[in-house]
């Protein structure tokens, strides 16, 4: 085996392990007759495999639409594209299932009435599944949420089960390929809407942003322009103060002085006093 030939098997069997679907694909290459028929029956049951259009185009399975066994062909298409009601309408041309491919076309069912409406009612559930109680119909679609098929939750009160996504796609018929390109044409009308929405509510908020900046630059202004005005008024009172306190300390301070000072005597009375005493002396001694 060359190394192409080795690298395309690796990338083969890689496939295969990644896709379920892959491995009865490659089968389907050299599977003719029983085989044929025997692939049919397995893909149906294995778990994970939820879509089949890739083995349908396969040229040997092609060969079984107008053959003797086209019920095995039928029963692969109607996993494809069909519902469990269109099993139970149809039943008589195709295979008869066993419990667990029952399980899987139901699981497939719910599929694609959740692509129809987000809130499916019980009513419409037990009738398109077959189920004649509630209780069955939660179970099965429990075991749906839990094997990732569907997102959503029961709502018991309301007897709906809401749903949030479907976490796997059915296949596409080749004559519904105009209404999906439809569909996404319409999604991508309506994501375009939201984004210029999202735009405008972009450049309302920079803008109010900006209003807001200098609401905030103004009033920080308004605040700083105040406390000079304050700093200033405060300096001009605080120098008159002190200029009032200065000038009445000064003269009341030198009068205390100068009434506190003892005042000298004079020379010349005290001169004259002393005289006048020696004077009447001498004149009692005459």
């Amino acid at each position: 085996m060359t190394g192409s030939e080795t690298a395309a098997t690796t990338t083969s069997t890689e496939k295969a392990a990644n896709n379920p679907l892959e491995q009865f694909v490659l089968l389907a290459k050299t599977a003719k007759g029983a085989a044929a028929l025997e692939l049919i029956k397995q893909v149906v049951e294995t778990p994970g495999v939820h879509v089949f259009g890739e083995l349908l185009d396969m040229p040997n399975i092609k060969e079984l639409e107008n053959g003797p066994h086209a019920v095995y062909w039928k029963t692969l298409n109607l996993f494809a594209y069909g519902t469990y009601k269109q099993y139970l309408e149809n039943k008589s041309q195709l295979l008869e299932l066993t419990p667990i491919q029952k399980k899987k076309l139901q699981h497939l069912t719910i599929v694609t009435l959740a692509t129809k409406s987000k809130c499916i009612p019980y009513s419409v559930l037990l009738e398109e599944l077959d189920i004649k109680n509630v209780r069955d119909l939660e179970d099965l679609i429990i075991e749906a949420v839990y094997a990732d098929i569907i997102h959503g939750k029961l709502d018991q009160k309301n007897s709906q089960l809401e749903v949030d996504y479907a976490g796997l796609g059915r296949d596409v018929r080749p004559g519904d390929t105009g209404a999906v390109a439809e569909t996404l044409a319409e999604w991508g009308q309506a994501c375009n809407a939201i984004l210029e929405c999202i735009e405008q509510q972009v450049v309302r908020a920079n803008a109010e942003k900006q209003r807001a900046t200098h609401h905030k630059e103004k009033i920080q202004q308004d605040i700083a322009n105040i406390k000079k005005t304050l700093v200033t008024q405060t300096g001009a009172a605080g120098v008159q103060e002190a200029d009032m306190a200065a000038g009445g300390s000064g003269t009341g301070g030198s009068e205390s002085c100068r009434e506190a000072l003892p005042v000298p005597p004079d020379p010349k009375k005290k001169q004259q006093k002393g005289k006048g005493i020696r004077g009447s002396g001498k004149f009692w001694k005459t």
